[in-house]
């Protein structure tokens, strides 16, 4: 049954660069029958029962694993999750607060070279009442994202997070927002963040170098993860999958990675190109390699909060609901001012909402329910933290 769901996807994988092949070789195959490769079965359950594998075996499974072997995976990665989470869908209400960045990532389309794009910044009464629109309709964590804007002070995001927090106390709020100093990351905690989202991109310090200009520097990103660690955040990371110049090795680093930090979430999407960006005649990254790390991912960090990104959703239709069968268990919809929602063009034809959100509310609820998945807009904390504050 799932090996069919995935079929109807299989074709539409196949039109991708040469640099998509480096990382990985056979997933295109889509020739789906019953010889498998035995070792990459063997594989992956090794890695279920033991949580990690040696660098060369994960490595193995990513240069040897093709569709005939994703549906063992995404089985598996989709058991794990149930094992923790049941058949839940957490739903997060995502408002992004700023398209102003003073980084200079090359993949960005809201780095801060891109002149064309036009910039917004929301204030503290939009912010508000995007929050209280979504409360309104049942959500009760708001996931307030936008670039690394020097002019989103500390004092301002904390003086939202005390309004938020003192008007609806039953609620959970998660930043994402960029790097700061360790102090800065205490006072927003204590002003009533929960959870932080800071994607490394890559484990790879080499990787990383190619991605960013030479004042954005990798060591100083994963620091930033520790200081999150530290003032006791829950603490979300996550990669892109078939971004220039990512290598097996790489990825494999981004697996190692995961292993060792144990995030409370993960954020894991394809590379998506941008017109008005340095990578702009760049090959997007794939559904199935993303799948792949997402599954792998889940079988790694078997309890972590695993969003279907709108990355996925954008690089083809249904990508999301794909994602939910492969290990993920959180969705994210965009819940911004309406007039808003398409200037935070990361990457080009990111999909948007185009009904109200109360009729989305209730065509996603209806798809969830369809799928066989439980609706849950609870706050929905990592199953370690339920209960904690």
């Amino acid at each position: 049954m799932l090996q069919s769901y995935f079929y109807v996807y299989s074709i539409m994988t196949l039109e991708k660069g040469d640099d998509m092949k480096s990382i990985f070789p056979r997933i295109n195959n889509t020739t789906l029958d019953i010889k498998k490769n035995t070792r990459v079965i063997s594989l992956i359950n090794e890695l279920k029962v033991k949580g990690i594998l040696p660098i060369e075996e994960l490595k193995y499974i990513i240069e040897n694993i093709s569709q005939n072997e994703c549906q063992e995976l995404f089985y598996i990665a989709n058991m794990v999750k149930e094992k923790y989470y049941k058949k839940k869908v957490y739903l997060r209400a995502l408002i992004e607060v700023s398209n102003y960045c003073k980084q200079g990532c090359f993949y960005c389309g809201i780095n801060r070279d891109n002149k064309s794009i036009k910039r917004y910044r929301l204030s503290s009464s939009q912010i508000f009442d995007s929050v209280k629109n979504a409360y309104n309709l049942g959500y009760r964590t708001f996931v307030l994202q936008g670039g690394d804007d020097p002019l989103l002070s500390d004092e301002f995001i904390a003086d939202i997070l005390i309004k938020i927090k003192n008007i609806y106390p039953d609620t959970r709020i998660t930043l994402s927002l960029g790097e700061k100093s360790q102090e800065s990351y205490d006072k927003l905690k204590i002003a009533g963040a929960d959870r932080y989202l800071l994607r490394h991109e890559t484990a790879s310090f080499k990787h990383y170098m190619h991605l960013h200009p030479r004042d954005m520097f990798y060591d100083n990103r994963i620091k930033c993860l520790h200081y999150l660690r530290g003032s006791k955040y829950q603490v979300g990371t996550g990669m892109m999958i078939g971004s220039p110049f990512q290598t097996s090795d790489s990825l494999v680093s981004d697996l190692m990675f995961l292993y060792k930090f144990q995030p409370e979430m993960i954020g894991i999407g394809p590379f998506i190109h941008h017109h008005d960006t340095p990578f702009k005649d760049y090959s997007d990254g794939g559904l199935y390699e993303t799948l792949v790390m997402v599954a792998l991912a889940r079988i790694i960090v078997p309890k972590a909060l695993i969003p279907a990104t709108t990355a996925l959703g954008s690089i083809i239709s249904g990508g999301r609901e794909l994602a939910l069968k492969a290990g993920a268990n959180v969705l994210m919809p965009n819940l911004g001012p309406e007039d808003k929602r398409e200037l935070y063009s990361i990457y080009d034809n990111k999909i948007t909402i185009s009904d109200s959100d109360n009729e989305f509310k209730t065509k996603l609820e209806n798809k969830l329910i369809k799928e066989g998945h439980i609706v849950d807009y609870s706050v929905g904390d990592h199953i370690d933290l339920e209960g904690v504050k």
